[in-house]
């Protein structure tokens, strides 16, 4: 089998004009496989080096492969399965900043230079108190990128131009704008001049996003049959959906820089992503975590397994339309094309999405993803959300250790789950629903702003317990 490198692929040499902070699976199946294609649609023209954030990390993988590897997409496309298979070449090189800081040094401060895109996880962006901006290089990404930009400053006599677009991809809200928050924390801190200060704010541009794609990662079990397929001994293959979204939030510089959308790819810029974020973690995000306990209850393992069973699936289907949707303030048929597009991931027969691992924290996940729309459709509607408020009950039965999920055990905040379960009492079902709904400790917001939530939730615990949970979920749809 063909190694994969530059003597068995030509490669052509692209002007290095982003650096990346991160050199995972995530960020080469999403943008370096959009940037790859926007440079192969010839709407742009840009090379990346990918820059572990990291000591430990892939740049020597990478590099074994002259920086090229195959994106292995799978999904569902109008109902129809789909697959595409990209060989991406964009990446000319990858660092390790701790070994090779002179390189790293050499490229942040190079006139071709035009945009950073990191995705350092969501611990990634943090303010450490006395990080040291003249370490090589300093431990946080914001003290990292503190220390590039003055230099840059320093380099360039602070000419406006010279700035940088700054897209930070780390799963937290208000990504960009926490990173610029930090930077200019930490230029204050080590007194790095009202200049400085002010070159940051005016000729760099950092912008909020909101990513969207499932990425697994390295096809372990079938490796040796993707390798077959596509005819390369690639150690850096990387299995994804086909579905992808990224939303890009703040001034229209980077639309013109950065004109990902003109290569046909679902790429949204917007002045503001906040509406954009809260509709889409209702509609998928909310849908996830309501279904998982109620198809736990059932035996289902993975998402799949759930939408395959028909009283889920309109369990599902139903919430969305008569209760998650009526309450976002957006054209009807814009958002119902959204959420039918959002939805059909979830017959996704290729990606084992295990809904023990979406019940990670399910707690204040349920209150963020949808108890808001509990709340909107009792104040905007009048109505009370009977099948959003059906999850939580099925959380509950749940997380009491007595549920019909046999074998399953929460990965919650252990006092909430002791809480929950100390406190059970099946013969005083609405006391305990009170006593979980008071318990000021688990909640940043106050459940009883919805007058019958106790009531219903209380009766929905006990139809599960009673009747069990298909019977349960039969009656409530």
């Amino acid at each position: 089998m063909k190694e994969l490198n530059k003597n068995t692929v030509e490669k052509k040499e692209l002007p290095k004009k982003i650096l990346q902070f991160g050199e995972g699976n995530f960020l080469r199946a999403f943008v370096d496989w959009m940037i790859d294609k926007a440079n192969n649609a010839g709407v742009m023209n840009h090379g990346v080096v990918a820059v572990q954030p990291i000591a430990q990390g892939m740049a020597d993988m990478l590099k074994k492969q002259d920086c090229m590897y195959h994106v292995y997409l799978e999904g569902i496309k109008d109902k129809q399965p789909v697959k595409e298979i990209d060989l991406v070449k964009c990446i000319m090189d990858a660092l390790n900043p701790y070994s090779q800081y002179a390189e790293y040094e050499k490229l942040f401060l190079s006139e071709e230079l035009e945009m950073i895109i990191s995705n350092t996880t969501e611990a990634g962006i943090r303010y450490e108190e006395g990080d040291d901006l003249n370490a090589l290089p300093p431990k946080s990404f914001p003290a990292k990128m503190t220390a590039l930009l003055h230099k840059r400053f320093q380099k360039f006599n602070g000419a406006a131009d010279k700035g940088l677009l700054i897209i930070c991809c780390e799963l937290i809200e208000d990504n960009g704008s926490t990173l610029r928050e930090y930077v200019l924390k930490h230029a204050e801190a080590n007194n790095l001049g009202t200049d400085f200060i002010n070159w940051v704010k005016t000729a760099n541009h950092f912008y909020d996003t909101l990513v969207d794609r499932i990425v697994p990662g390295f096809p372990r079990e079938n490796i040796d049959e993707i390798k077959a397929e596509i005819g390369f001994d690639d150690n850096l293959v990387v299995k994804g959906e086909y579905f992808h979204v990224w939303a890009i939030g703040g001034d229209p510089v980077i639309k013109e820089r950065f004109p990902l959308d003109k290569a046909g790819l679902n790429v949204l810029f917007m002045d503001d992503i906040k509406d954009f974020r809260a509709k889409k973690v209702r509609i998928l995000n909310g849908s996830h975590t309501a279904m998982v306990p109620v198809a736990l209850q059932l035996g289902c393992e993975t998402v799949m397994d759930a939408f395959n069973t028909p009283e889920v699936e309109k369990y599902i289907n139903e919430m969305v339309a008569d209760e998650v949707l009526p309450v976002i303030n957006e054209d009807p048929a814009e958002l119902k094309e959204f959420a039918s597009h959002i939805l059909e991931r979830f017959y996704n027969p290729y990606l084992k999405h295990y809904l023990k691992d979406i019940s990670l924290n399910s707690i204040s996940k349920w209150e963020t993803r949808d108890y808001p729309t509990v709340l909107d459709n009792s104040k905007k509607l009048n109505k009370f959300a009977k099948l959003t408020s059906f999850s939580f009950a099925s959380l509950m039965v749940l997380y009491t250790g007595k549920s019909e999920a046999k074998g399953f055990v929460p990965n919650d905040t252990p006092e909430f789950i002791e809480f929950i379960q100390s406190t059970f009492n099946p013969n005083d079902v609405k006391g305990w629903v009170a006593g979980i709904v008071n318990n000021k400790q688990m909640w940043k917001e106050d459940f009883t702003q919805v007058p019958q939530f106790v009531d219903e939730v209380s009766k929905d615990v006990e139809a599960i317990l009673n009747k069990g949970m298909e019977q349960a979920l039969k009656d409530i749809i």
